[in-house]
């Protein structure tokens, strides 16, 4: 049986290894495929593609999916839409995403001011010297504050300073969902609802934006996830079976933003069959 990883995350946004260390360690958890789904951009896929074909040479065979994971929002809320199988060649998505960076750097400066008002000396300069180019959220954030000491953890920066209900806050501009889900078909992908049991909705709550998001034109629904327990993913699957949506399936690993998630794994137990992929595929050659 070979397995695969259809959510994870690299440097380039809030994850900690780099596109090529991202598949290294998928050579060395005997993956056969991943998608590189960064926040907001698709910087980091020549790169992974590159160590994937060097892996695959040396007799390591390895896929790269290209991928994104957009923010839009919904109902007052921040959620997230992959893409994956996206054209990172497409200048409508790469100027959709240019545009997302703009506005994501004016946010950022507007809250490291308001931290600043709370005595945490930190600019976006300060941020760029430990993350270089990497696309900021609210992760490098909180990793800043952890390593000089304003916080004793991730989760201590989150609750006390980066939560959406903290004073310091500051709400992004968002992609309506529509707006996401075209984009990623103009990249020629598929587009899927990320983990949609981690946004604290009822399960009634949880279909309603199943529903709303398949009537836009969803192609899939992250059912296979780390944090999934009980029957969570049976019940995932049952929406994909009655909205007509494919399956999909991920770790959301991060490195050690996120240390309880392993590549592959998730949190020990987590398990995606190479099946899946292909009817990602045949899904995404009957939309073309």
């Amino acid at each position: 049986m070979k397995y695969i990883d259809l959510h994870v995350h690299s440097n380039v946004s809030d994850g900690t290894l780099t596109p090529s260390e991202v598949v290294n360690l998928a050579v060395k958890s005997q993956l056969a495929a991943i998608a590189l789904t960064d926040h907001d951009t698709l910087a980091g896929i020549q790169q992974a593609q590159a160590a994937a074909l060097s892996e695959t040479e040396a007799g390591n065979p390895i896929q790269v999916i290209p991928g994104t994971e957009l923010s839009v929002f919904y109902r007052k809320r921040d959620i997230h839409i992959l893409g994956l199988f996206v054209d990172g060649n497409n200048t409508i998505l790469y100027q959709a995403l240019e545009n997302a960076r703009l506005k994501r750097d004016e946010r950022n400066e507007k809250m490291t001011a308001n931290l600043r008002s709370a005595g945490i000396d930190i600019t976006v300069d300060k941020l760029r010297q430990e993350e270089g180019e990497a696309v900021l959220t609210r992760a490098h954030f909180a990793k800043f504050m952890v390593k000089y000491g304003y916080c004793k953890s991730m989760q201590d920066a989150f609750t006390r300073y980066l939560n959406d209900d903290s004073p310091y806050y500051v709400p992004r501009e968002y992609l309506s969902p529509a707006e996401a889900i075209d984009l990623i078909h103009t990249a020629g992908g598929l587009s899927v609802a990320a983990h949609p049991l981690l946004y604290k909705y009822t399960l009634e709550e949880v279909e309603q934006m199943v529903s709303y998001l398949s009537d836009r034109g969803l192609d899939g629904i992250e059912a296979i996830y780390s944090t999934n327990t009980g029957f969570d993913e049976g019940r995932m699957i049952h929406l994909a079976n009655k909205y007509n949506l494919v399956i999909t399936g991920g770790s959301d690993f991060h490195g050690a933003n996120k240390p309880d998630i392993s590549l592959g794994s998730g949190r020990g137990n987590l398990k995606i069959p190479y099946s899946i992929l292909e009817k990602l595929e045949d899904r995404l050659k009957s939309r073309n």
